[in-house]
């Protein structure tokens, strides 16, 4: 059993769930641009993969990860 203190929430966050969100739509999007040989979507993909992480973290910054303060946990 672990303790709901030391439990680090395993990402349940609006933080969370946008980056990942916006990670996994450019993958989709950038395997659909490599299959189709579009080299500079490819490229807009990869940037917003970073985007996707800049938002996750930032958002996490501004209380919306599993520690912040805007962040309230669902029960089960």
């Amino acid at each position: 059993m672990s303790n709901p203190i030391d439990d680090p929430g395993h990402g349940h966050s609006p933080a969370a769930w946008t980056a990942v969100t916006i990670m996994l739509l450019a993958f989709v999007v950038g395997t659909y641009f490599f299959v189709s040989h579009n080299e500079i979507g490819v490229y807009v993909s990869a940037g917003l993969l970073v985007v996707g992480l800049l938002v996750g973290w930032l958002m996490a910054k501004l209380g919306w990860g599993v520690k912040g303060p805007k962040y309230v946990p669902k029960g089960h």
